[in-house]
């Protein structure tokens, strides 16, 4: 991703103080962008954008606000006005950060791919040209998606420095224009896999985003669209491009990137020059910086919800591992122990002997009681701090200085894949190459050494997909295409199924105001 930040330094650089000296070269439309690197440059902002908040309030939206993750206060931190609380209670307002957070990434990104497209536009036609502007209108196309999933009717706009006031349009209406948007860019997309390619969206690409869409389509259209599901699945994988990573943990370590064989489309981390806070430093314990060799503070709020946990119970799977729990052990096999106090330890203990020193090894446990429940807070203490389990699928990276890891995040991996065609012949799509829905989920299971199923059931695809995909902002969009976003878990008892889309913000609608809000808002 470095690539990027030389454009800005072209832009920026002034090396001459005589204003008289004739200009022998400049960049100007007709030369600017035209060549592979140029046409990379002048994309890159639109890269820069989809990597800023993917990972923060995108994945805050998509997985606080279900069974997945819980973000509860400790010792007072982390509460920030209820924000998280609301999350997890489904009662939040168009006044929760998280939903202005999401919504200005989602658009400004919008706005950027705009601005590329019309720079694109005034640049010689050429077959470098076609392509470049044909990754960026899918990448345009896949923010709207995520827009559209998140808000339902929103504003769609497509040209750069429109200064009238953006339409409201329809879900129904979004997702045709997205379908023909990607199908527009389709014939102009490589088909190129590797390091050249690689966090740029290619033909496959479009075929996920396609496969994604259609899969949701009952949910965005009352229309089920699950033989499409089944095409685009299939042109992915008959490509013979994809395969199965045969190490699951590491597919998500540090160093992963283009040799990744199930990444179709993934956003590239680097702690140094393609920055953007992750997931670890939510959710792993301080006392764990010292096991990981790492050189800044962990912050510790997020764990799972015990009932999203117990789905992993199979210890010979792969996927089990990557999750910490019970008595905590560093790499030589010796206890990770706290010092502190019977008090420390324990803030609701009334012993006399509160300032007796206490050697408490760390322990993860599923409890997650609340201490105060009008803060959220499970404890400030150490047996509070140590509530819950922590998800470890983005390995820590000891090269990093600060929370800037350099994991890089899958949007469409090959496994998906396969669920999703898997889901679609079991909610009645025709069979293709003589496969089934059980035969495709046992070929991953035997790949994460899980135990093969004998039948397969709704429930069963639902309970797989968490297995496969926890972490990668699917989950909200799996509960609600399976009927159980309404549900209780955790502490959260709302069925309201006008929360399966969030609010405009309150900004928004004072910006825009013939936005209407969406209904129970």
């Amino acid at each position: 991703m470095k690539q990027f930040r030389i454009l800005a330094a072209i832009l920026l650089l002034s090396a001459c103080t005589k204003i008289d000296v004739p200009v022998e070269d400049q960049l100007t439309p007709a030369t600017f962008p035209t060549t592979d690197a140029q046409f990379i440059l002048a994309a890159g902002p639109a890269y820069i954008g989809l990597r800023g908040n993917y990972c923060l309030s995108y994945w805050e939206q998509q997985t606080l606000s279900t069974d997945e993750a819980i973000l509860p206060s400790r010792a007072g931190g982390w509460y920030d006005g209820g924000r998280y609380q609301q999350m997890h209670y489904h009662n939040w307002t168009p006044d929760n950060p998280i939903m202005s957070d999401t919504w200005t990434w989602g658009f400004s990104t919008i706005s950027t791919c705009n601005q590329i497209l019309a720079l694109f536009a005034s640049s010689p036609n050429s077959p470098v040209k076609t392509k470049y502007a044909a990754e960026i209108r899918t990448l345009r196309a896949l923010m709207f998606f995520f827009m559209m999933d998140a808000y339902g009717n929103i504003p769609v706009y497509t040209t750069f420095g429109d200064t009238t006031t953006p339409v409201q349009k329809s879900r129904s209406e979004v997702f045709d224009f997205i379908e023909s948007e990607v199908k527009a860019a389709l014939p102009a997309l490589g088909t190129a896999t590797d390091a050249t390619q690689y966090g740029r969206p290619n033909t496959y690409t479009a075929y996920a985003l396609l496969a994604k869409l259609y899969l949701n389509a009952e949910v965005y259209t009352g229309k089920p669209r699950y033989n499409d599901v089944v095409t685009y699945c299939d042109s992915v994988i008959m490509s013979g491009k994809y395969s199965l990573a045969t190490d699951y943990a590491k597919m998500f370590y540090p160093d992963n990137g283009p040799q990744m064989t199930e990444f179709i489309f993934a956003i590239p981390y680097d702690h140094a020059s393609a920055q953007g806070e992750q997931y670890n430093w939510y959710s792993l314990h301080p006392a764990l910086q010292q096991k990981y060799g790492l050189s800044y503070r962990l912050s510790n709020p997020v764990s799972t919800i015990p009932s999203y946990y117990a789905q992993f119970s199979d210890t010979n799977d792969v996927r089990t591992a990557l999750w910490l729990t019970g008595k905590q052990y560093d790499f030589s096999g010796n206890p990770i122990i706290i010092n502190t106090t019977k008090v420390g330890l324990d803030d609701t203990y009334t012993g006399t002997d509160g300032s007796t020193p206490v050697a408490y090894q760390l322990t993860f446990t599923p409890d997650l009681t609340l201490r105060d429940s009008a803060k959220f807070e499970v404890g400030g203490d150490e047996l509070g701090k140590a509530k819950g389990i922590r998800n470890l699928k983005y390995y820590p990276d000891v090269t990093a200085t600060d929370r800037n890891q350099s994991n890089d995040v899958p949007v469409f991996r090959y496994a998906d894949i396969l669920l999703m065609k898997a889901e679609a012949i079991l909610r009645g799509a025709a069979p293709t190459y003589g496969v089934t829905a059980l035969s495709l989920v046992n070929q991953l299971r035997t790949t994460r050494n899980a135990a093969p199923l004998s039948a397969l059931s709704l429930d069963d695809m639902l309970k797989e997909r968490a297995l496969e995909l926890n972490w990668e902002n699917t989950r909200r969009i799996d509960l609600i295409r399976f009927g159980k976003y309404e549900n209780s878990w955790g502490y959260k008892t709302d069925a309201d199924p006008n929360k399966r889309i969030f609010p405009i913000p309150s900004g928004e609608l004072i910006l825009n105001p013939t936005l209407i809000q969406n209904p129970g808002y």
